[in-house]
């Protein structure tokens, strides 16, 4: 395929209807049972210039590329990422697979993080999710101790070096107690002068209360939004998220939250998931899910002689139950191969390939696409990506699959990202690039 001219329609092309942002009924009612539509596309000068329902009208006399039914959707939004733990599993695995194990090979991996070592392997992850098709990324920095300025400085001059190719936002990440210190009134101001976004991990402690209220605080206090990790765990006495919630709606918190996780939320009672539930629904707080993290992590038990037990449960959050709420779920990536999860490649697919079949968000899908598109784009505050419209960028993901269970069942290596209208040439980095932090 040949788009080398600035002007030139795609023909015969499916696309996800939930995704256009054009309100044209013509196109919502010809859509399938998967929620596609075949559609024409014009690209002009890298904007998408007009979609109308293929065989309707007589296309311009310009270059036309027939497609022949295959999909395209707009690029991915991975709104949960660790960019700066990424790809230290060959130096320091977690060979037990714990959530506990993974913490320690973290902790003591850090002792060695250099602006060179933290820089490579995040602009390596960068690398892996542009050429996957991924548009924005924000990436939760571990911030305590002196990783509050090296982290965020790498991240600055990776932001400012990719500014034309990717979007991307920073969290802070340290537990919600660091706050109530001389060095957490550091950190905010730190991620204030960054433009980033405030954020931490919540567990239950007897200081909870206070330390929810005093991120809240400082949050309004500079302006700024909240992200957290909530109840990373299968213990239903784990109730971050309802503390959150309550804490949103007492405080009128009037930025965007988001919390990541949720767990345990799927091993509580009905009546503490239900007034939840209507918690974060009142507070418009957004929900990720990370599925592959938390498939991995969750319920690992060993028998007494330490041989590995099977796993009873997938980890995930009640994905289902949320969205039936009118609450907003993403999926995200999570960890890539480091200590919390030991495979990934930054690929947006994959996320949604691995929740399809662990969440069995088929029959219908609905409008779960949205997931690694659109509601992460807005969870970011970027309503003219994850999605496709006239006169929006000509930003999107052609597929070698017609329909969703052929993406779903093939690997579709050979997807073709379009960036302002043009292929997107780059190739996956080399694994060799990484040789010499290890």
């Amino acid at each position: 395929m040949i788009l080398n001219t600035s002007c030139y329609w795609l023909r015969n092309v499916r696309v996800p209807v939930y995704l256009l942002n054009d309100d044209d009924g013509a196109i919502a009612v010809s859509a399938n049972t998967d929620g596609m539509v075949l559609v024409n596309i014009k690209i002009s000068s890298g904007i998408i210039d007009q979609i109308v329902v293929s065989g309707c009208i007589e296309l311009d006399d310009i270059p036309t590329v027939d497609l022949q039914g295959k999909q395209i959707w707009p690029c991915f939004i991975d709104v949960h990422t660790h960019l700066d733990k990424g790809h230290i599993w060959e130096r320091s695995p977690n060979l037990k697979g714990t959530f506990e194990e993974a913490l320690l090979a973290i902790f003591k991996d850090e002792e060695t993080w250099t602006t060179e070592d933290i820089y490579r392997r995040m602009e390596f992850g960068l690398k892996c999710s542009y050429v996957h098709g991924t548009k924005a990324i924000r990436t939760h920095l571990d911030s305590a101790g002196k990783l509050t300025d090296i982290n965020w400085d790498v991240f600055k001059t990776l932001r400012k070096a990719w500014e034309n190719r990717l979007i991307l936002q920073a969290v802070s990440l340290a537990s919600l107690d660091y706050y109530l210190t001389a060095a957490g009134e550091k950190l905010v101001n730190k991620v204030a002068e960054s433009a980033g976004i405030l954020g931490g991990v919540a567990y239950i402690n007897p200081d909870l209360d206070q330390q929810i209220e005093r991120i809240f605080a400082m949050a309004k206090d500079r302006n700024l939004n909240l992200d957290f990790h909530v109840d990373e765990n299968g213990e239903a006495e784990s109730i971050c998220l309802y503390k959150i919630a309550e804490a949103a709606l007492k405080y009128q918190f009037e930025g965007k939250i988001i919390c990541g996780h949720c767990c345990s939320l799927a091993v509580q009672p009905e009546d503490i998931v239900q007034k939840t539930l209507e918690l974060v629904k009142a507070a418009d707080i957004g929900i990720v899910s990370l599925p592959m993290c938390n498939l991995y992590l969750q319920d690992r038990q060993y028998d007494q002689s330490q041989y590995p037990k099977t796993p009873r449960w997938r980890g995930i959050t009640l994905v289902h139950e949320l969205k039936q709420m009118g609450i907003s779920v993403a999926f995200a990536s999570d960890n890539c191969r480091d200590p919390f999860y030991g495979f990934g490649d930054h690929d947006g697919l994959e996320v949604f390939k691995m929740a399809v079949r662990i969440c069995h968000l088929d029959r219908p899908f609905q409008d779960w696409l949205s997931s690694v598109t659109k509601t992460p784009a807005d969870f970011m505050g970027l309503p003219d990506v994850g999605r496709i419209g006239v006169g929006m960028a000509a930003d999107f993901i052609i597929f070698q699959g017609r329909y969703l269970s052929e993406i779903l069942s093939r690997s579709q290596s050979d997807r073709m990202v379009i960036r302002n209208g043009k292929i997107l040439e780059e190739k996956l980095p080399d694994y060799a690039e990484l040789d010499q932090l290890y």
